[in-house]
């Protein structure tokens, strides 16, 4: 199945089909029949909910979506991190809602950096049934203009404060093509390294919905944009303002903050540990590459990088052959190399990682910041947040 996945994605982002191994090309003319069959589908489903065949519910609260037209990589994550993180600060609780998909990584991950803010997490593939249900339990208040001083919890009017625990705004993780929400903002993540592939639809390509889709979006986030050239992030941008020329945008990137050991989570190991050293990158996430890349930058002996497809759960299998590289750049170099993986790689499944012993194995931490762009900073984007969804912020007690 793994090799399946690679030939997959080799095709997906293939520039030049000609130049596919023998499986990957074999795999294109059935790849091609599934392809045009997802597009009618795609088309037939969109058209029904824009019709109102299908319900489209509208919760009583603001609900920003993130989402992205191609398959993972594109910071969809560590964006709704970032936003929950704004709504917090501003005295707003949170929900995130999301799928859970391949045993909730993602999901296992919020939950840690968000210990300590008053955000809430519902997961399941029906989001609106989530969400009503945990409308319910917690209640909620409507933080848009006038409505901030007034909320509703079992039909009892009450002034609301800070640290009210009411659900105050939504959150959609991975949302863009889920229509059966309304909601008040959508943001569009793109993978500055990858883009869209070879700009052809599930699953000969990469992409969830055509490029058109970015008509739909109220703003859209090119992300990794500093592991791309100047010259590359100008191309992104023309590219989106010719589908729609006045969409607000906006840059970002994972900026490493520290490394935490498996076994070992509490204990911050500096970047630093990995001056000099021999380093093997070990992930199965969207964007192998802008993760290595990363690791490139910290002043490594060498980075050699095993990758499997995103959300891959590791087997005994998988430590074997990551053992056996291990050793082989041991006896190249002569020291014991060390292990890097992602945080989403961690929370999928801690415990196996210990079966690496006794080679180091380091978990990257990192933050997602927005960069200064044509006068668009972190500043102006949390405000551009607050406006669109016309937040009105209580005045603290």
């Amino acid at each position: 199945m793994e090799n399946l996945r690679r030939a997959v994605n080799e095709i997906a982002y293939s520039r030049n089909p000609r130049k596919l191994s023998p499986l990957p090309r074999s795999l294109i003319p059935l790849l091609s029949i599934a392809s045009s069959l997802y597009k009618l589908a795609l088309s037939l489903r969109y058209s029904l909910y824009r019709h109102r065949f299908f319900p489209i519910h509208r919760l009583p609260v603001a609900v920003v979506s993130v989402g992205n037209l191609s398959w993972g990589g594109n910071g969809k994550t560590p964006m709704v991190e970032f936003i929950a993180r704004c709504l917090s600060h501003f005295g707003i609780s949170p929900l995130i809602l999301s799928r859970g998909y391949a045993g909730g990584d993602e999901v296992n991950m919020l939950h840690r950096h968000l210990l300590g803010t008053p955000t809430k997490f519902g997961v399941g593939a029906n989001r609106a049934a989530v969400a009503s249900q945990l409308i319910q339990r917690y209640g909620y208040v409507d933080t848009r203009e006038s409505s901030w001083y007034r909320k509703q919890h079992l039909g009892h009017d009450l002034n609301v404060s800070l640290d009210s625990e009411n659900i105050g705004a939504v959150v959609l993780d991975d949302a863009m093509q889920h229509w059966s929400l309304w909601r008040d903002l959508d943001i569009v993540m793109v993978n500055a390294l990858t883009l869209w592939g070879n700009l052809q639809l599930l699953p000969l390509g990469p992409l969830r919905e055509p490029l058109t889709a970015l008509k739909r979006a109220d703003v859209v986030v090119i992300h990794h944009a500093d592991l791309v050239s100047e010259h590359i992030v100008k191309e992104i941008e023309s590219t989106i303002r010719g589908i729609k020329e006045s969409i607000p945008l906006f840059l970002t990137k994972m900026n490493p903050t520290y490394l935490f050991g498996v076994g070992n989570i509490n204990a911050k190991i500096p970047l630093t540990a990995l001056h000099k050293a021999t380093i093997l990158c070990v992930s199965a996430v969207g964007s192998a590459e802008s993760f290595v890349k990363k690791i490139e930058k910290m002043g490594a002996l060498y980075v050699d990088r095993v990758d499997f497809s995103d959300h891959h759960a590791f087997h005994v299998k998988d430590i074997e052959l990551i053992r056996a590289k291990l050793e082989e750049l041991e006896g190249k170099f002569g020291s014991k190399p060390i292990v890097v993986i992602t945080e989403k790689d961690y929370d999928r499944d801690p415990e196996i990682l210990k079966q690496l012993y006794p080679f180091k194995t380091f978990v990257l931490c990192s933050t997602l910041r927005v960069m200064a762009y044509k006068g668009s900073t972190e500043d102006s984007f949390k405000n551009f947040l607050k406006d669109h969804l016309k937040l009105k912020l209580p005045v603290e007690n």
